[in-house]
């Protein structure tokens, strides 16, 4: 692979990990493991579970306002 293509999958991988988008792939590939029948959320549904729990814990996310 050329040092290019490698520089561009590890920034993506980052850009990725620090933007939480990889998440909901670690969920699927977890939910799929763990049981291969069960329903797996939405992108939408998850990340608006990821959200709430995040706004309903005061140690996470906190916000002023």
């Amino acid at each position: 692979m050329s040092s290019a293509r490698r520089l561009f999958a590890r920034v993506r991988y980052f850009v990725r990990e620090f933007s939480g988008e990889a998440a909901y792939d670690r969920y699927v590939a977890h939910a799929r493991t763990h049981d291969p029948a069960a329903e797996v959320m939405t992108r939408r549904a998850f990340e608006r579970a990821r959200v709430d729990a995040r706004e309903a814990d005061p140690r996470e996310g906190f916000r002023c306002c």
